[in-house]
């Protein structure tokens, strides 16, 4: 195969178009990793690659901790992605090769669960694959060499976009394109849960195969229902921010507030909060003052005014009341810090609440909450654009540019690029 280059990808009629729907505005700068990874492609395999799959990161914009009690999340893809050059074979064997790491090699005709294998790429190829299987689905194997710049450790789901990106690639070469999203987010929660070792909900998987911006109930988990809506703030820059915080020796803040939501459900008769209707709950709250830690009760009081406030910020970007969104994203920070309480652990690290106050006081800055499980993970802001760029100086000079990631909505989930035709 002759050398390639950006020209050479830029003479595919639907390049530019595939760039600018998968990185926005940062499109030119993401070009030059198509031919980078055509190259290694074939390179490492010997041949060439047939095509480009791409699975996107996610954010959570509304819903905070809600899924694990049956709640609605407000979720969207993001311009942040993983890229992979991909080949069918005929042997049944996947091999996945990622510069400056060693090749992923799994068998499909062998995908048994190792336990020497927990917290590996490799668990969670194999767990797809036997998704794929105990499902009646066709599985088969393929080369790839993947690019990831979702950022690990910021909250965006680089694990969750790397199953997504087996599982579309398998839909794709092995069962004609069509299993639906919803399937190849079960697949892709499955290889989290049962070989990878990491217990999850549905949300990343849910949002990184749906695209766009999606409001998620998950009243029957296996059955999620879904609303899509279209991104219209234009005049918003998203970013998300690593507040620096030691996520060591967390698990008993993040695995408290399920079990302590669940537990004030129990003691009124369901198993998620969801069982319980809110009049109920309220009816019952004083009743439960008490029995129940006080935490307990103001972290169900959370999950029902979430699951409003999803609603609320949902109607809002489909009705592009911009004012109504920021304000709705702002009082849902609020109650994470003030019911939920998951700004500071246990130990005392404050990094999350520290740089939430910080970032607020940056002039641009319209709306800001915790981003995901919180405790000393990340921040989410949304941005005037037209102070977008001091906005960015500022948070790079506060927590370094390394941990400021200025992101936007993407339409697409986990997909086949059509370089020809675009997406």
């Amino acid at each position: 195969m002759a050398t390639l280059s950006t020209d050479y990808f830029e003479k595919k009629k639907g390049f530019s178009s595939c760039l600018a729907a998968l990185y926005g505005d940062a499109a030119k700068a993401r070009a030059a990793r198509f031919p980078k990874l055509a190259e290694l492609h074939s390179h490492i395999f010997g041949n060439e690659y047939r095509d480009f799959f791409s699975s996107p990161g996610r954010i959570e914009i509304v819903g905070n901790h809600t899924d694990h009690n049956a709640g609605k999340v407000l979720a969207a893809a993001i311009t942040y992605d993983t890229l992979g050059a991909v080949s069918p074979r005929d042997d049944g064997k996947i091999e996945v090769k990622s510069e400056s790491y060693p090749m992923l090699s799994v068998d499909t005709a062998d995908v048994s669960f190792k336990p020497s294998e927990l917290g590996t790429s490799t668990a969670l190829i194999k767990g797809v694959v036997d998704y794929y299987l105990r499902a009646g689905k066709k599985v088969g194997g393929f080369n790839a060499c993947m690019d990831s710049i979702v950022p690990k450790g910021s909250g965006v789901s680089s694990s969750s976009s790397f199953e997504l990106i087996i599982a579309e690639i398998l839909n794709v070469y092995y069962n004609d394109g069509a299993l639906d999203p919803v399937f190849k987010a079960k697949a892709s929660q499955y290889a989290e849960n049962a070989y990878f070792g990491k217990p999850c909900g549905l949300m990343d998987q849910s949002a990184i195969a749906l695209g766009g911006v999606n409001m998620i109930d998950f009243r029957s988990f296996d059955n999620p229902e879904i609303e899509k809506t279209q991104w219209k703030f234009d005049d918003l820059d998203i970013y998300v921010v690593a507040t620096g915080g030691d996520h060591c020796d967390l698990t008993d803040d993040y695995a408290a507030i399920p079990a302590e939501m669940k537990s004030v459900a129990e003691a009124l008769g369901g198993k998620v909060l969801r069982d319980v209707a809110p009049a109920d709950f309220y009816a019952a709250e004083n009743s439960l003052r008490g029995k129940l830690p006080p935490r307990a009760l103001l972290r169900a009081e959370h999950f029902y005014e979430e699951n409003v406030r999803v609603e609320n910020a949902f109607e809002a970007v489909k009705n592009s009341d911009e004012r109504r969104f920021l304000d709705t994203v702002n009082a849902s920070g609020e109650s994470s810090a003030v019911k939920l309480q998951n700004l500071r652990s246990e130990r005392g690290d404050d990094a999350v609440e520290t740089g939430l106050a910080k970032a607020a006081a940056i002039k641009g800055v319209e709306a800001h909450r915790v981003h995901g499980g919180g405790f000393a993970g990340t921040i989410l802001l949304f941005v005037k654009k037209q102070l977008s760029d001091s906005v960015n100086e500022r948070l790079n000079s506060v927590f370094g540019a390394n941990n400021v990631f200025k992101l936007s909505i993407r339409q697409s989930g986990a997909c086949r690029v059509d370089l020809e035709e675009g997406i």
